[in-house]
């Protein structure tokens, strides 16, 4: 049993502090800017340094690289606490930048940093079966694996800091174009008089089958767009995403009009929908 803390209680951060202490059994204090989420049966901590102190691992789930930089660096940030030898591990989808910046910082402060950024959406999270994607030095990962295994079902070390960053920017570069795909497709079979049903039911067991068409398609056929990661969350990935190949110069054209399709759905008061509510771009 480690001594934990975890940083930040979302729609993801309330339930993998809950697999930290329910499935893995270790002794979890949180901290999160409102109390009322904060009920694991664990302790609460006033702020992030106070949840951290003493503790051998400190998780952390925010929502940008401002949140995170505020619970780590900033005024009554966890950095300021963190015992000797201890793994911090970020599991906010940020930044490699950012990621690079607080491995440095911890290390000079004598811990670990690991960026460790989730797939998998909420539905991941309460089944504790999110896939983590994992940058930093080879010895902490070998630590805080074990402890991660209990809100996941693959965790895989990508890589010095920043790489799992870059894993998850790659891994909404994939989905973006996906689901488009599966909105086209499914756009135009409506207008060609098909029954959708029946036409997943055969193409999903070819090539074109993939996560989105066996666990979206029927959502988005009945115009239901409230079972997964919201349009605002994607936008501020492949924000991330196109920010990160300005830098290293790759060439996004998918992605970059993918976005400006979500900025659509935002449009239409789509801000909350999940991500298969491109289709409702197409019917409106």
């Amino acid at each position: 049993m480690a001594s934990v803390a975890f940083l930040g209680l979302g729609v993801m951060g309330y339930t993998m502090a809950g697999h930290l202490k329910n499935k893995g059994g270790h002794n979890v204090t949180v901290y999160n800017r409102t109390r009322a989420k904060a009920e694991h049966g664990g302790s609460f901590a006033a702020t992030p340094a106070e949840a951290a102190e003493g503790k051998d691992f400190v998780f952390s789930c925010v929502g940008n690289d401002d949140d995170l930089r505020s619970v780590t660096t900033g005024a009554g940030g966890s950095f300021n606490s963190m015992k000797k030898g201890a793994v911090f591990v970020d599991n906010t989808t940020a930044s490699a930048e950012v990621a690079r910046e607080l491995a440095q910082q911890a290390q000079a402060l004598g811990f670990s940093f690991l960026d460790a950024p989730v797939s998998g959406g909420q539905a991941g999270a309460e089944n504790g079966v999110l896939t983590v994607m994992v940058g930093g030095e080879p010895d902490a990962f070998d630590r805080a694996q074990p402890v991660i295994d209990a809100y996941a079902r693959m965790v895989g070390l990508m890589g010095p800091a920043g790489a799992g960053q870059l894993t998850k920017m790659i891994n909404q570069i994939c989905i973006a174009g996906l689901v488009q795909g599966l909105a086209e497709g499914i756009h135009f079979g409506k207008k060609a008089g098909l029954d959708i049903e029946k036409v997943i039911e055969v193409i999903s067991k070819g090539a074109a089958g993939s996560w989105q068409m066996e666990n979206r398609h029927k959502t988005m056929n009945a115009g239901k767009y409230d079972f997964g990661f919201a349009v605002d969350w994607m936008r501020k990935d492949l924000g991330i995403c196109l920010a990160e190949a300005d830098r290293n110069g790759a060439k996004l054209p998918v992605t970059a009009l993918v976005d400006q399709f979500y900025k659509d759905v935002q449009a239409m008061g789509g801000k909350r929908w999940d991500t298969s509510s491109l289709l409702a771009r197409l019917e409106k």
